[in-house]
This record gives structure tokens, sequence and C-alpha cells, in this order.
């Protein structure tokens, strides 16, 4: 039996560490969702460390997290910076080690690279723990949406920094391997997503909410889910739909989620229609009930909601990137603009809303290509590329040593 094979069938324990977890909604609380209800559907057992979030209280613990964990450790949470919402831990090194001998992990997996999480890769190095981490947030380029590009990088060491104390890092696409590799991140691992086709589904449209939305049959609901905040490009969102209203004046621009910009947002289009967070079932309903969607961020290094998209039966328009560089297919089951041609993304929009039967071939496509996308594959992906470190860990700790921030 190989190693792999014992891996994927042999109970272990792993620990996840984060400073976003759910019900948080963001793309890599979502992510770590499925990938701990995964490892525990395949009898692994699974403790969760990460920051007390907004609005807990101390000893809460929700009940859609019991069954993603066999074990929490909540530690101190504070407010990032721009995103009241969202927290980062703080936790010393000592306290993880003593938490770890007293109960050793067979792999620690860390997903994001704030104070917890790098507290959390010195404790399993000290203690010769296989420790891995996720590339989920390109936080280096985030910086040029906020005005501090000079920091971009230096947020780029100390990401180089971060990663390459760790074993290995998982990133999401061939892409975001080629990114990593040119910031010095090594080795990588792909990893990427699934989504669930049971919950994303084309029929779960709703009528009821199209006629609230103030739709008529016909009329096109241009759709954007995720955080209203700077890098998400939603600047480029905007000029597209108002091109797209100009030729069609039926059209609505429903926006899902919320973040900082929402306020400006609203303000400057009252007419958008603004739904704030949506979840669960609500969340499905609010997909399938539209027709275009449009997703114009450049900084994601995967984008969840591209594949809900899909599943849903939408027509995605997105820049090849992330998600859409390795499951969209131009004028097949979306459009796709390359990065550095903002025209281009609008023109793949423009098509759909003035080609009925084209936007309809590429709905009816994209639900075909989600169906292939399941997350069972990549649970099982997670595990041969995460508990297969013991044996170059030393080696990585080693090697790595060599490596400065700068």
């Amino acid at each position: 039996m190989t190693d792999t094979s014992l891996a994927t069938r042999r109970q272990q324990h792993i620990t996840i560490v984060s400073e976003t977890f759910p019900p948080e909604i963001n793309g890599v609380a979502n992510t770590l969702r499925h990938l701990c209800q995964g490892l525990m559907q395949r009898g692994h057992r699974v403790s969760v460390i990460r920051p007390r979030q907004r609005h807990e209280r101390k000893g809460m613990v929700e009940s859609a997290g019991r069954a993603l964990f066999s074990h929490e450790h909540v530690v101190t949470g504070l407010p990032l910076p721009g995103y009241a919402d969202l927290r980062f831990g703080l936790a010393r090194s000592g306290q993880l080690r003593k938490l770890w001998k007293q109960d050793r992990p067979d792999a620690v997996y860390v997903a994001t690279q704030g104070p917890l999480g790098v507290a959390a890769v010195g404790a399993a190095r000290a203690l010769a723990l296989p420790v891995s981490s996720g590339f989920h947030t390109n936080f280096h380029s985030y910086s040029r949406y906020y005005g501090v590009g000079i920091l971009e990088r230096l947020l780029c060491a100390y990401g180089r920094w971060f990663h390459n104390r760790t074993a290995i890092t998982l990133v999401p696409t061939r892409k975001m391997a080629q990114t990593t590799a040119a910031m010095g991140i090594r080795p990588t691992g792909l990893w990427s997503r699934g989504v669930d086709c049971g919950r994303f589904a084309p029929h779960k449209r709703d009528q009821a909410l199209r006629a609230r939305w103030g739709l008529a049959a016909n009329d096109r609901a241009v759709l954007y889910v995720g955080r209203l905040a700077p890098e998400k490009n939603l600047r480029m969102a905007v000029a597209c739909y108002e091109r797209i209203r100009a030729l069609h004046p039926q059209a609505k621009f429903i926006l899902v989620g919320d973040g900082p910009l929402r306020r400006q947002l609203a303000d400057k289009h009252p007419d958008y229609i603004f739904c704030g967070t949506q979840r669960g079932e609500d969340l499905a309903r609010h997909y399938a009930s539209g027709d275009l969607f449009l997703f114009p961020s450049k900084t994601d290094t995967f984008g969840n909601v591209v594949l809900e998209a899909m599943a849903s039966g939408l027509a995605v328009v997105a820049f090849d990137d992330g998600a859409a560089s390795e499951h969209l297919r131009h004028e097949e089951n979306g459009m796709k603009a390359p990065l550095s041609t903002d025209e281009g993304f609008v023109d793949g929009a423009l098509r759909l809303a003035d080609q009925p039967t084209l936007l309809n071939r590429l709905r009816a496509q994209a639900r075909l290509d989600a169906l292939e996308l399941d997350w069972n594959s990549q649970i099982e992906q997670f595990e041969q590329l995460v508990f297969n470190q013991s044996a170059r860990t030393e080696y990585h700790a080693i090697n790595k040593q060599s490596i400065s921030l700068l």
C-alpha cells in the first residue's frame, strides 16, 4: 500500500489555522467550510484554531460549526483595518506549542498569513510538525487599491518569507502557481476548489424575487456577488452595467454582498438593487434568478463565486485569471477577457446582453461543466498534498532558513 493510499484511508488529526472561518462570509471561509466538512466525513479528526469573531460571545459555538470540526480553540480577535467584520488573531507561539504537546496533530494547515498564522507556523516548526500553508489571498496586490501601492513590494517579501517557512504552499490554479513561483515561493502544490451543485442550481430561479427586482420575463438581471470593496474592481462592473443599460434600459444591476463601498455605491446609484449578504438557500435563489454574472476582480486567487454562478446556470463574464482561467472557455461556457483589456470585458458582457441565443447556450454549458467540479476530488487532493509532508518537513525546514525576508 502506498503512502498516498494510507493518507487517504487512515484517520489522521489535522489542525486548520485561519483568521477567518464560517459563519463568516468570504472565499477563504467558504473554502474552509467545505474542506473541514469533507475531512470530517472521510473520518479525520479536525481541530480548528481561529480568532473570536465579531459579536461572538465567549464560549459560544455556532451550531453550523459543530459539523466542521472535532475541537475548536478560539483566540483573541481584533478587527482588520478597513474590514470591521473580519478579524485577525492574536496568539503566542508558546501557547500553541503547549496545546499541540497535549494533543499532537499529524499535520497543520495554515490558511492565512496574519499574526495567528505566523505564531502557528513557528510553533509547528519548533515541534517538528508537518506544516503546510495556503495562498488564499493576494494581499500584496490589494495595496494598490487602497492608495498604498508603495507597500506592494514589502508585502510580497513578507508573503515569500511566511510561505517559505512551511513545507508546501497550496495554490488554487496553475496561473497562481506561476505567480507564486515568480514571488520566490516554493514548493507549491495545486489544490483547486469544487462547487455544491445541489445547493446552487438553475431550478431555484424565483420569479417572485425577479418581480421584486422590477424585472419582466425577458428583462436581464445583471448580477454581482461578493464583497463591495475596492480590490474587487467594482468600478469595472459599474462601467460595464451602465454600457448594458444604455442599450437595454430595462436591465437591472443586482449586487449581493456587503462591504466598505456599499454606502458610496448606493448614494451614487440609488436605482441599483442592493440585496446585502445572503446565505444558504437565499443565496442560491439570488444566483439562479440572475442572467448575466459579472466578476471584474483582478486580485482574487480563485473566486469561488465563479463556480457558484456556473452551477446556477449563469453566463459569467470575467478576466482570464483565477477560476475563470481554469474553468471558463471563451464563448463556450462563459466570456473572459485578458487582464490588460478592460474593453474586452465590456464587449463580452454586451454580446451576451444583445444575443439571447448565445447567452442561453453559455448558461446551459456552464451548468453542465459545473457538474464535473465536485468537492470530493478536491478533498482527496488536499489529503495527498498535506498528509504527505512528514518526510519533506525536515528538509525544507533546514533549507528555508537561508531565505531572507528581503
